[in-house]
């Protein structure tokens, strides 16, 4: 019997014994659910989200746009998610030690993948997380020594002065970096702790930013031309990649951000509940966010430009900083501006609850690299500063340079798509049915079923979205390109062009094939600790367990759970 089927049928011969929590564990559902936003919401959705639909408004409206993201969110993003909760949970694992029990030790390229470019992707959001620190102490400055900016010109100007002609970005991408890495050394503890505090003020500050924005007068304008169709959009490939990229983004899908977190769950937290409802919670705080921003925008400018015309008013959000990557930082402030005391005070806390987001997202990302470490035997006191100092140095040429940060946004933010793909495989080569079956409806309790469809969407329709969206990009972008000027065309190197995008990955997906081949052949102690069915990981008496479907986290001496027993055991005889 192998150890995938030895793991699939030892829970069907113990279902009648309670599987008490690990020794760290989450203290209760709302715990995850607060956890998992905190993975989820931050800067993607406040900062990412107005932009990205910004930069795909077409002349009449921005509704498609919003159509083709909310489609995703269930052909793509739920499903990715669900496989990230039910392989987390059963597996106990990091990303990369899931897919090698899952598909074999061949394919640890693909957990490597998943986990590096969620690594690149963090390294410049610790950058973005910066740029909120920084607005904290700039409007609190503003506020006490002077005026918060009335118009755009002004707010522009001080963005500009920040973000690409001072020092100030690289301070602040370290400062954020030592805020998250500190919460992780301190385990899911303190983890929990956190987030149980910075995710509902957040939800709070969010809420009521949006209530008093769409108040404003002339708001309405906004909000009308968020929900007009452009149906001429629909022809356009960037839209859809940037829809279903900006959805994954947004919840996190493919990122194996929700695997570390997932390893501390029970058979008791329903992994089909958690990846439908999470992600939807998630969107929707998007939604308020891009209502926000554009509400906002046109608000000021129809009063303080009256002669703008919509398609003036669309050009100066898509010019709000390179790519709109200032839009909110530019706008929160024009809009709080105008409230007087009180709006100085809702500013500086709308900054510090987008400090709070960004932290709680960053946690996730050094959560998901230090459990990486933590399975190939680095402890987590020493992985976590190697995973600070990496961050750090890798995200320096994006906090010194806009344009490479915008590089990165887009390569690495597009190449969750591939993500979803190496999820998907996983699903296919471990088996369909076995997956549906054996790690979520028979290892989960009073959790929804997971039905045929939702498997149909994960291992039919999800591979073909993916491929289909990448070919048209690629071909649209040659044909669209090609006679553009130097630095545009698709052959040249330039920020967001075809050969730049390919070059990167191809660079990443050579590196990561040469390190497989190279620990395939070498065989290192963590490729070979695991067919032993136990062993003290640590010196301190910690009892660790390597078989798939059974906790990876240290237990106390003397812990029971059913997922322990071999299958050539009887239950009387296991030493409690």
């Amino acid at each position: 019997m192998t150890e995938v089927e030895y793991a699939g049928n030892r829970q069907h011969d113990t279902d009648d014994i309670e599987e008490p929590k690990p020794p760290q564990a989450f203290s209760s559902s709302a715990a995850i659910v607060f956890s998992c936003l905190g993975t989820v919401v931050g800067t993607g959705n406040i900062w990412r989200f107005p932009r990205i639909a910004a930069q795909n408004s077409a002349s009449q409206g921005t509704l498609i746009f919003l159509v083709t993201w909310f489609v995703f969110l269930f052909l793509w993003s739920s499903p990715m998610l669900l496989i990230e909760y039910a392989i987390g949970r059963y597996f106990k694992k990091s990303p990369i030690q899931s897919f090698r029990k899952a598909m074999g030790d061949k394919f640890v390229w693909c957990g490597a993948w998943v986990t590096s470019v969620t690594f690149l992707i963090s390294c410049y959001y610790s950058v973005v997380l910066g740029w909120c620190f920084y607005y904290v102490y700039k409007t609190i400055q503003l506020s006490a020594t002077g005026e918060l900016p009335q118009a755009e010109p002004e707010s522009q100007e001080i963005f500009e002065a920040f973000a690409e002609k001072s020092y100030w970005p690289i301070m602040c991408h370290g400062l954020a970096i030592l805020a998250s890495g500190a919460c992780v050394i301190s385990g899911i503890t303190w983890i929990e702790k956190a987030n149980m505090v910075l995710v509902p003020t957040l939800l709070l500050i969010i809420v009521g930013t949006y209530c008093w924005s769409v108040l404003n007068k002339y708001s309405d304008y906004g909000i009308k031309f968020l929900f007009t169709p452009d149906l001429e959009a629909l022809q356009d490939p960037r839209l859809w990649v940037d829809s279903a990229s900006q959805n994954a983004f947004d919840t996190g899908a493919a990122m194996g951000l929700i695997v570390p977190y997932a390893t501390y769950m029970t058979r008791k937290h329903g992994v089909v509940r958690f990846s439908t409802l999470i992600p939807a919670m998630n969107n929707f705080v998007s939604m308020l966010c891009a209502l926000t921003i554009f509400s906002t925008v046109f608000s000021t400018l129809i009063q303080t430009q009256s002669t703008l015309s919509r398609t003036g008013i669309v050009e100066i959000i898509k010019q709000s900083g390179p790519a709109s990557t200032g839009l909110t930082f530019i706008w929160i402030p024009v809009l709080f501006a105008q409230v007087g005391i009180l709006g100085k005070i809702l500013c500086v806390l709308f900054f510090l609850c987008l400090s709070f987001a960004g932290v709680s997202s960053l946690i996730a990302n050094f959560e998901l690299t230090s459990l990486t470490l933590q399975d190939f035997g680095i402890p987590r006191k020493y992985g976590t500063p190697i995973v600070i100092i990496a961050t750090f140095l890798i995200g320096l040429p994006s906090a010194m340079e806009i344009e490479i940060l915008r590089n990165q946004d887009f390569v690495w933010g597009f190449a969750l798509m591939l993500s979803g793909i190496m999820f998907q495989l996983l699903v296919i080569k471990y088996g369909v049915r076995k997956f549906q079956q054996e790690v979520v409806n028979d290892y989960g309790e009073k959790d929804w079923r997971l039905t045929i469809v939702t498997m149909i969407i994960i291992v039919v329709i999800a591979p073909l979205e993916a491929v289909g969206l990448l070919a048209w990009w690629a071909l649209e972008l040659i044909r669209s390109t090609a006679d553009e000027a130097p630095g545009n065309r698709w052959y040249d190197y330039g920020v967001e062009t075809f050969v730049t995008v390919i070059t990167e990955w191809v660079a990443l997906l050579l590196l990561l094939l040469f390190v497989n081949v190279l620990v395939y052949y070498l065989r290192p102690s963590w490729m070979r600790e695991d067919t032993d069915e136990s062993k003290y990981a640590n010196g301190d008496g910690q009892f660790e367990l390597k078989s798939s479907g059974a906790y990876s986290r240290p237990f106390e001496p003397g812990a029971v759970n059913s997922a322990y027993v071999n299958s050539n055991e009887n239950l009387s005889d296991v030493k409690y």
